[in-house]
Protein backbone atom coordinates (compact mmCIF):
# COMPACT_ATOMS: atom_id res chain seq x y z
CA UNK A 1 0.00 0.00 0.00
CA UNK A 2 1.28 3.30 -1.10
CA UNK A 3 -0.37 6.47 1.08
CA UNK A 4 0.91 9.70 0.03
CA UNK A 5 0.63 13.50 2.21
CA UNK A 6 1.21 16.12 0.68
CA UNK A 7 1.22 20.29 1.72
CA UNK A 8 3.19 22.84 2.62
CA UNK A 9 5.45 22.97 5.65
CA UNK A 10 3.92 22.66 9.01
CA UNK A 11 0.70 21.83 7.70
CA UNK A 12 1.07 18.80 9.90
CA UNK A 13 1.86 16.40 7.71
CA UNK A 14 4.96 14.25 9.65
CA UNK A 15 2.43 14.42 12.91
CA UNK A 16 -0.36 12.37 10.43
CA UNK A 17 1.82 10.65 8.65
CA UNK A 18 3.52 8.84 11.47
CA UNK A 19 -0.35 8.24 12.94
CA UNK A 20 -0.86 6.38 9.64
CA UNK A 21 2.16 4.22 9.67
CA UNK A 22 1.98 3.03 13.09
CA UNK A 23 -2.06 2.24 12.46
CA UNK A 24 -1.77 1.01 9.53
CA UNK A 25 1.69 -1.32 9.96
CA UNK A 26 3.52 0.84 6.92
CA UNK A 27 7.26 2.23 6.71
CA UNK A 28 7.41 6.13 7.53
CA UNK A 29 9.24 8.55 4.85
CA UNK A 30 9.42 12.11 5.29
CA UNK A 31 10.82 13.48 2.19
CA UNK A 32 11.86 16.34 3.60
CA UNK A 33 14.25 15.52 5.88
CA UNK A 34 15.91 13.38 2.99
CA UNK A 35 16.28 17.21 0.81
CA UNK A 36 17.74 18.27 4.45
CA UNK A 37 20.51 15.67 4.67
CA UNK A 38 21.08 16.73 0.93
CA UNK A 39 21.29 20.31 1.60
CA UNK A 40 23.79 19.48 4.67
CA UNK A 41 26.16 17.55 2.50
CA UNK A 42 26.07 20.25 0.19
CA UNK A 43 27.38 22.44 3.12
CA UNK A 44 29.94 20.46 4.01
CA UNK A 45 31.07 20.64 0.25
CA UNK A 46 30.44 17.15 -1.03
CA UNK A 47 29.30 16.98 -4.79
CA UNK A 48 26.11 14.78 -5.07
CA UNK A 49 27.54 12.47 -6.69
CA UNK A 50 29.70 11.48 -4.06
CA UNK A 51 26.18 11.37 -1.48
CA UNK A 52 25.13 8.22 0.04
CA UNK A 53 21.59 8.76 1.54
CA UNK A 54 19.60 6.73 2.81
CA UNK A 55 16.51 5.78 5.43
CA UNK A 56 17.07 3.24 7.93
CA UNK A 57 13.94 1.03 9.24
CA UNK A 58 13.42 3.48 12.14
CA UNK A 59 13.22 6.83 10.12
CA UNK A 60 16.90 7.90 10.94
CA UNK A 61 18.52 9.62 7.88
CA UNK A 62 22.10 8.43 6.94
CA UNK A 63 24.81 10.85 4.86
CA UNK A 64 27.72 8.58 3.83
CA UNK A 65 26.97 6.11 6.46
CA UNK A 66 26.35 8.54 9.65
CA UNK A 67 23.49 9.50 11.09
CA UNK A 68 22.41 12.83 10.57
CA UNK A 69 18.93 12.98 11.87
CA UNK A 70 19.73 15.35 14.62
CA UNK A 71 21.94 17.78 12.53
CA UNK A 72 18.89 18.63 10.35
CA UNK A 73 16.25 20.96 12.41
CA UNK A 74 17.79 24.56 11.86
CA UNK A 75 16.46 27.43 10.69
CA UNK A 76 19.29 27.08 7.93
CA UNK A 77 18.58 24.16 6.79
CA UNK A 78 14.85 24.96 6.60
CA UNK A 79 15.29 27.34 3.99
CA UNK A 80 18.21 25.92 2.03
CA UNK A 81 16.53 22.44 1.63
CA UNK A 82 13.66 24.31 0.06
CA UNK A 83 16.71 25.47 -2.56
CA UNK A 84 18.06 22.32 -2.89
CA UNK A 85 14.71 20.84 -4.17
CA UNK A 86 14.70 22.84 -7.08
CA UNK A 87 17.75 21.34 -8.94
CA UNK A 88 17.15 18.65 -10.99
CA UNK A 89 20.11 16.58 -10.28
CA UNK A 90 18.96 16.60 -6.38
CA UNK A 91 15.45 15.72 -7.21
CA UNK A 92 16.40 12.97 -9.51
CA UNK A 93 18.47 11.12 -6.83
CA UNK A 94 15.77 11.45 -4.08
CA UNK A 95 13.07 10.25 -6.23
CA UNK A 96 14.24 7.46 -7.41
CA UNK A 97 15.22 6.12 -3.77
CA UNK A 98 11.96 7.54 -2.61
CA UNK A 99 10.29 5.34 -5.06
CA UNK A 100 12.84 2.62 -4.84
CA UNK A 101 12.01 2.51 -0.85
CA UNK A 102 8.13 2.15 -1.87
CA UNK A 103 8.51 -0.73 -4.08
CA UNK A 104 10.04 -2.76 -1.27
CA UNK A 105 7.67 -1.84 1.57
CA UNK A 106 4.28 -0.58 2.33
CA UNK A 107 4.12 3.22 2.64
CA UNK A 108 3.38 6.27 4.26
CA UNK A 109 5.37 9.11 2.46
CA UNK A 110 4.87 13.10 2.74
CA UNK A 111 5.97 15.53 1.35
CA UNK A 112 5.13 18.55 -1.40
CA UNK A 113 5.15 16.31 -4.36
CA UNK A 114 4.72 12.85 -3.87
CA UNK A 115 0.97 12.43 -4.61
CA UNK A 116 1.70 14.65 -8.36
CA UNK A 117 5.50 13.41 -9.16
CA UNK A 118 6.99 10.35 -6.66
CA UNK A 119 3.88 7.93 -6.42
CA UNK A 120 1.16 9.20 -8.77
CA UNK A 121 -0.13 5.27 -8.58
CA UNK A 122 -0.82 6.39 -4.43
CA UNK A 123 -2.98 4.09 -3.05
CA UNK A 124 -4.28 7.32 -1.02
CA UNK A 125 -3.65 10.92 -2.00
CA UNK A 126 -4.08 13.79 1.03
CA UNK A 127 -3.40 16.95 0.84
CA UNK A 128 -3.20 19.25 3.97
CA UNK A 129 -4.02 22.57 4.38
CA UNK A 130 -3.42 25.39 6.66
CA UNK A 131 -3.18 28.89 6.40
CA UNK A 132 0.60 30.55 7.10
CA UNK A 133 -0.35 32.19 10.21
CA UNK A 134 -1.69 29.00 11.50
CA UNK A 135 1.70 27.16 10.57
CA UNK A 136 3.79 29.74 12.04
CA UNK A 137 2.31 29.62 15.33
CA UNK A 138 2.79 25.58 15.05
CA UNK A 139 6.39 25.72 13.67
CA UNK A 140 7.45 28.53 16.88
CA UNK A 141 5.83 26.15 19.24
CA UNK A 142 7.93 23.29 18.08
CA UNK A 143 10.85 25.01 18.21
CA UNK A 144 10.03 27.19 21.58
CA UNK A 145 10.39 30.45 19.36
CA UNK A 146 8.99 33.07 20.88
CA UNK A 147 8.63 35.55 17.48
CA UNK A 148 6.30 33.99 15.51
CA UNK A 149 6.43 36.96 13.29
CA UNK A 150 10.18 35.72 11.79
CA UNK A 151 8.67 32.18 11.56
CA UNK A 152 5.69 33.58 9.52
CA UNK A 153 7.71 35.42 7.03
CA UNK A 154 10.30 32.15 6.79
CA UNK A 155 7.02 30.07 5.91
CA UNK A 156 6.09 32.58 3.57
CA UNK A 157 9.17 33.09 1.42
CA UNK A 158 9.49 29.14 1.58
CA UNK A 159 6.07 28.67 0.39
CA UNK A 160 6.31 31.45 -2.53
CA UNK A 161 9.46 29.09 -3.69
CA UNK A 162 7.62 25.72 -3.24
CA UNK A 163 4.70 26.77 -5.07
CA UNK A 164 6.00 28.76 -8.32
CA UNK A 165 9.58 26.59 -8.86
CA UNK A 166 9.35 24.95 -11.87
CA UNK A 167 9.77 21.62 -11.09
CA UNK A 168 7.33 19.63 -9.20
CA UNK A 169 5.81 22.76 -7.92
CA UNK A 170 3.53 22.12 -4.58
CA UNK A 171 -0.36 21.66 -5.59
CA UNK A 172 -2.07 19.24 -4.93
CA UNK A 173 -2.77 15.76 -7.35
CA UNK A 174 -6.34 16.28 -8.67
CA UNK A 175 -7.49 13.62 -7.53
CA UNK A 176 -6.40 14.30 -3.93
CA UNK A 177 -8.65 14.46 -0.81
CA UNK A 178 -7.84 18.04 0.53
CA UNK A 179 -7.71 18.66 4.49
CA UNK A 180 -8.28 21.57 5.67
CA UNK A 181 -6.29 21.81 9.54
CA UNK A 182 -6.71 25.59 10.46
CA UNK A 183 -9.85 24.60 12.43
CA UNK A 184 -9.00 21.15 13.63
CA UNK A 185 -7.61 19.14 16.07
CA UNK A 186 -4.33 16.56 15.39
CA UNK A 187 -6.44 13.83 16.47
CA UNK A 188 -9.38 15.53 14.16
CA UNK A 189 -7.02 15.56 11.37
CA UNK A 190 -5.46 12.19 11.79
CA UNK A 191 -9.19 10.78 12.56
CA UNK A 192 -10.05 11.98 8.97
CA UNK A 193 -7.01 10.76 7.23
CA UNK A 194 -7.59 7.49 8.90
CA UNK A 195 -11.18 7.02 7.62
CA UNK A 196 -9.88 7.60 4.38
CA UNK A 197 -7.44 4.47 4.00
CA UNK A 198 -9.87 2.48 5.53
CA UNK A 199 -12.16 2.99 2.68
CA UNK A 200 -9.55 2.48 0.29
CA UNK A 201 -8.90 -1.19 1.84
CA UNK A 202 -12.58 -2.01 2.46
CA UNK A 203 -12.81 -1.17 -1.24
CA UNK A 204 -10.06 -3.11 -2.35
CA UNK A 205 -11.51 -5.87 -0.17
CA UNK A 206 -14.95 -6.03 -1.30
CA UNK A 207 -12.33 -5.79 -5.11
CA UNK A 208 -10.80 -9.33 -4.77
Amino acid sequence: MKIAIDGPAASGKSSVGRALARQFGCRFIETGAMYRAAALGLLRGLALEDMRLDVTADERQTLNGEDVTDRLRTPELDQMSSQVAVRADVRTKLVALQRAIAERSDVVMEGRDIGTVVLPDADVKIFLRASPAVRARRRAAERGDLDPGTTLRELTTRDERDSTRAIAPLNPAPDATIIDTDQKTLPQVISAATDLVKEHLDKRWHDV
